[in-house]
């Protein structure tokens, strides 16, 4: 007989600002997947590395919309790990684009830091993880 533990609801990671966070995710998965697949199926051999990045990025978005909206401890870590992927891929790529403009034939979602998206492409993982570590402190005092 085997003896089960009593499982832990997951602490909520979309409460209050966490919904906004959750939002402007979910248009950047939109807004990321629809233009890189458009540019994939069209043109991709004027900016393969360009289309790819963007894809990529809408890959990245989704995944971390995915785990503010399915909370508990194991999708925060996995969120946490992801914005920073997603903070570093920004700066990477916005500061390439800046430094070498002739390798990117065509913007992508993280070009210029986001510019083309208003800079929410370097805003968001910046405010989701103030969030996390924000809501972390919070399900730990509470």
């Amino acid at each position: 007989m085997a003896v089960t533990e009593e499982k832990k609801p997951r602490t909520r990671l979309i409460a209050g600002p966490g919904i906004l966070l959750v939002w402007l995710y979910g248009v950047m998965v939109v807004g990321a997947v629809s233009r890189s697949a458009y540019q994939i199926a069209t043109e991709f051999d004027r900016a393969p590395l360009a289309y790819t990045l963007s894809a990529l990025a809408g890959v990245v978005y989704g995944f971390i919309t995915y785990t503010l909206v399915r909370g508990g401890e194991t999708a925060r870590r996995a969120a946490r790990v992801c914005c920073a992927v997603e903070l570093a891929g920004v700066l990477t790529v916005g500061t390439w684009t800046l430094i070498e403009p002739s390798a990117f034939p065509d913007a992508t979602v993280w070009s210029d830091y986001g510019m083309g998206y208003l800079f929410i492409p370097v805003l968001l993982p910046v405010s989701a993880l103030y969030w996390l570590r924000g809501s972390r402190q919070q399900a730990a005092a509470g």
